[in-house]
């Protein structure tokens, strides 16, 4: 068996939110220019999907944000493989109220995310990302959808709001085959940390 290498110097793959234009996405390709790495950016229709599907030698990472819904389940559940190893803030792309036409969109697709961003008294249908949204309006499921500029302009929308860019913190999970016991003690039902 071979040990795979800790640490993010050893990281040339990212596995993130898709489909295209997700701040996830730009996130990705930004931490591999500052580090000065050639590597690949993968999509996944969500980070859960994205960690079944992530090889566990130590050359793939998952990207997330600090505000992705249930991070802390997704860390803490995965503590036997996923290792932080790096975080850094980035601006979004700007963030947008966008529709196909229309100027008060009854119903609006959003990640979960950046809800907060929609029009009081609109009706939300959650989808697993901002590009998701823009898709969901485009082909006309919904009259308008929070998303990142890119994915509405890549979908041909109206931008009724922009919001801007948000600063916000990306974080970087290497992926590491750890079986339990080998980095890990175990505590006894019910004990505290």
């Amino acid at each position: 068996m071979r040990l795979a290498k800790s640490g993010a110097d050893h990281v040339r793959h990212l596995h993130t939110l898709g489909p295209r234009g997700t701040n996830l996405e730009a996130a990705s390709h930004e931490w591999l220019r500052r580090r000065g790495v050639r590597g690949t950016v993968e999509l996944h229709s969500s980070i859960e999907t994205a960690l079944d599907a992530v090889p566990d030698d130590g050359e793939h990472a998952l990207v997330t944000c600090a505000v992705y819904p249930a991070l802390h389940t997704l860390v803490f559940g995965n503590l036997h493989r996923l290792h932080m190893v790096d975080s850094f803030i980035m601006p979004t792309h700007n963030m947008v109220l966008a529709t196909r036409g229309a100027d008060v969109p009854a119903t609006v697709a959003s990640h979960p995310a950046p809800t907060g961003l929609v029009p009081a008294g609109t009706e939300i249908r959650e989808v697993l990302s901002n590009s998701r949204a823009a898709i969901e309006c485009a082909e006309g499921r919904v009259e308008g959808c929070i998303t990142t500029i890119v994915a509405a302009r890549n979908h041909g929308l109206r931008v009724v709001r922009d919001f801007g860019a948000v600063p916000m913190v990306f974080t970087v999970h290497q992926v590491l085959a750890v079986g339990v016991g080998d980095d890990q003690r175990l505590l006894p039902a019910g004990a505290a940390l």
